[in-house]
């Protein structure tokens, strides 16, 4: 008899362990799902487009958080104030007709289960992959930020007229707009790079936690400032093209390049070359300073 009452003690905190896990699941996959097909079929705002780096971060959020369940399982089971207050924030968001409530109410409630569960030392735990799914969560802020980006698509403007001038094209720059040929093109604000640069900085995050290259400054700093170099310069490129393309009459390349995959491949292209610049970073140091 001791036997069988000791198995269902023992059985009881995994199963409640199971069942907050999954009623999140149910609850917010129809969110996810959403995400999803809108960052992969291009059909979500193009706001939202802002967070498609969603689509490897959180895969990698929840893989972080799945190699510390041995480290969770240790913490004591302390509940802190803040993390039911941030679980009824989170579902007051959820049941608003806001769909920017419903989305950052998926961070929220994630973070005030960490906080419920196990208090502030799970919350620290669990951080990095919290920051990853905040991050990764659509919200206003590139909508918010749009009409502040004047003085960049200028500055892309002209140098793309500088470029094409160099090529020999009938170029013509006034303000944001550049005329090639008669044929107009405007340096918008969403194609002012913000969105290469977002997904830019994400996945630095993630390859500092990584190669946990985190803790040296100076190679944080290097990286950030590679990205940000090499973000302008392939944005810079993609305008250029898009630019020539229209200008010269090659509306399916454009196309390409605007809306198909051809934009895919650049974005491709250009996360690659951050993996290289840390890789570089990484080689430099390993070599010594003096060989560098």
């Amino acid at each position: 008899m001791q036997i069988k009452q000791k198995i269902p003690i023992a059985i009881a905190p995994h199963l409640l362990e199971a069942a907050i896990i999954i009623l999140p699941i149910i609850l917010y996959a129809p969110l996810l799902i959403y995400w999803y097909d809108g960052w992969l079929n291009k059909t979500i705002s193009i706001e939202h487009e802002y967070f498609s780096h969603g689509i490897i971060g959180l895969p990698f959020a929840a893989y972080i958080s799945w190699t510390k369940r041995h480290q969770w399982r240790k913490l004591p089971n302390t509940d802190h104030p803040l993390g039911a207050i941030l679980l009824g924030l989170g579902g007051v968001f959820y049941l608003s007709r806001s769909p920017e409530f419903v989305n950052l109410s998926f961070p929220i409630v994630l973070a005030g289960l960490c906080l419920w569960l196990k208090g502030v030392p799970g919350f620290k735990l669990q951080g990095f992959p919290l920051l990853l799914v905040f991050l990764a969560t659509p919200n206003p802020v590139p909508y918010l930020i749009a009409p502040y980006t004047l003085l960049l698509q200028k500055f892309i403007a002209g140098t793309v007229g500088f470029i094409l001038l160099q090529l020999g094209l009938d170029v013509n720059v006034q303000g944001i707009y550049v005329f090639v040929s008669g044929r107009i093109v405007e340096v918008a604000p969403y194609c002012a790079g913000l969105k290469m640069l977002f997904t830019s900085f994400y996945v630095d995050l993630m390859l500092l936690y990584w190669t946990e290259s985190w803790t040296s400054r100076t190679k944080t700093i290097l990286l950030v400032l590679g990205t940000v170099v090499i973000s302008v310069s392939t944005n810079i490129i993609r305008n250029t093209l898009l630019t020539f393309f229209h200008g010269t009459g090659q509306d399916r390349l454009f196309e390409w390049l605007h809306d198909g995959w051809g934009g895919d491949l650049l974005s491709v292209l250009m996360l690659g070359s951050v993996v290289l610049l840390l890789y570089g970073i990484e080689r430099c140091y390993s070599l010594g300073r003096a060989e560098c």
